[in-house]
C-alpha cells in the first residue's frame, strides 16, 4: 500500500512540474481542446446510445417521448420481431455480398492504379495523375453517372448477369482519393528496396502484391476500411439501380420500410395493441443491428488507421 501512494504521489508531482513548466497560453489551448474533444465525443455518442435504448423501450415510453438518453420499460420484442423478419435478413445478405466483394474489387483496382500512378518511369505518368486529380476537381455530374450505370448494367445483361448486385459493386470500383493516398503510400517505400526485388527476377505485379503492399499494411487496412464503410452505407445508387425484390441492400430496406410507415400510417394505427414496442423502435432496431459489423470490425483496424492516413496524406 505504501509502494502505491508513493508512485502515485511521484506521478501527480511529475505531471504538475510538467503543468508548471507550461506557458499560460498553451495552458489554456489544451484546456479549451480538451473540452470541445470531449464535448464533441458525447454528440457523436448520444445517437448510438439513444438508438439502443429506442429500440428496447416499451410502447408507452416511447409514445409518451420519455425515452432521452436510457431506456424505459426495457422489452426485446422489437429486436426479436426485426431478427424474425426474412426480408430483413435477406437484405442484410445482400449488404454483406455488395460489402465483401465491393471492397475485393475496389481494392484490386486501387492496388494496380496506385502502383502504375506511382512508377514515374510510365508513359504518360504526369498527364493519367493530373486526370485523376481533375476528376475531384470537376464531378461528372449525376446524369453522366446514371447513363454510364445504364450501359453497365446493359452490358452485364448482354454477358448473362441478371443479379443487380454485381451492378452495385463493378460500377462502383473507383475512388481517385483512395487511390492518390495509396500511390503515395507506394512512392514512400524505398526504391533501393524495389531494385533488389528486380535483381531477384520479380516482375512488376510480384512486386506489387509482395512487396509494395505489405509494406503499406497501414494504407491499404485504411482504405479498406473507407470502402468498407461506404459500401456497407451505400444508399442512393443501390436503390436506383439493384432489383427492389431480392436485391436492395439493408440501407435501401430500412430507408423503404420507414416510408412505408410514413405513407400507410392508417395501417400502423392499432399497432400498440398487439405489440409491445413502436413503429420507431422497430426501426431503431434495424439501424442498430446495421451498425454492429462495423463495430465489430473497426477496433481491429483503428490502429492501423492514423498511420495509413499520415503515410498516404503526406507526398514526400
Amino acid at each position: 500500500m505504501a509502494k502505491v501512494e508513493a508512485n502515485a504521489k511521484q506521478y501527480t508531482k511529475r505531471h504538475h512540474s510538467a503543468f508548471e513548466r507550461m506557458e499560460v497560453s498553451e495552458v489554456i489551448f489544451k484546456v479549451i481542446s480538451y473540452v470541445l474533444l470531449t464535448v464533441f465525443a458525447i454528440m457523436c455518442l448520444y445517437p448510438f446510445i439513444y438508438s439502443i435504448s429506442a429500440s428496447i423501450s416499451g410502447y408507452d415510453a416511447m409514445e409518451g417521448g420519455k425515452v432521452i438518453l436510457f431506456p424505459i420499460d426495457v422489452q426485446w420484442d422489437g429486436m426479436i420481431y426485426v431478427l424474425s423478419d426474412a426480408k430483413f435478413w435477406i437484405s442484410y445478405s445482400n449488404t454483406l455480398f455488395i460489402t465483401l466483394y465491393g471492397v475485393i474489387y475496389m481494392m484490386f483496382i486501387t492496388l494496380l492504379g496506385a502502383y502504375a500512378l506511382a512508377k514515374t518511369r510510365m508513359f504518360g505518368n504526369k498527364l493519367f495523375n493530373f486526370l485523376l486529380v481533375f476528376t475531384m476537381w470537376f464531378a461528372a455530374g449525376m446524369i453522366p453517372v446514371w447513363l454510364n450505370y445504364n450501359e453497365t448494367w446493359t452490358i452485364m445483361t448482354n454477358m448473362g448477369f441478371t443479379d443487380s448486385k454485381w451492378l452495385i459493386v463493378l460500377a462502383m470500383g473507383f475512388s481517385a482519393f483512395n487511390v492518390i493516398i495509396m500511390r503515395n503510400a507506394f512512392q514512400s517505400v524505398p526504391k533501393e528496396i524495389e531494385e533488389a526485388a528486380t535483381v531477384d527476377g520479380a516482375n512488376d505485379f510480384q512486386i506489387m502484391w509482395k512487396v509494395f503492399t505489405p509494406m503499406s499494411k497501414a494504407s491499404v487496412a485504411t482504405i479498406a476500411l473507407f470502402y468498407g464503410v461506404s459500401r456497407w452505407n451505400g444508399y442512393f445508387w443501390a436503390r436506383q439501380m439493384a432489383d427492389p425484390t431480392y436485391d436492395i441492400p439493408l440501407q435501401v430496406y430500412i430507408r423503404i420500410k420507414l416510408e412505408d410507415i410514413q405513407q400507410n400510417g392508417d395501417s400502423y394505427a392499432n399497432w400498440g395493441n398487439s405489440h409491445n414496442f413502436t413503429t420507431d423502435s422497430m426501426i431503431y432496431a434495424m439501424v442498430v443491428c446495421s451498425i454492429i459489423p462495423i463495430l465489430i470490425i473497426y477496433p481491429f483496424i483503428q490502429k492501423y488507421f492514423a498511420a495509413g492516413v499520415n503515410v498516404g496524406g503526406v507526398k514526400e
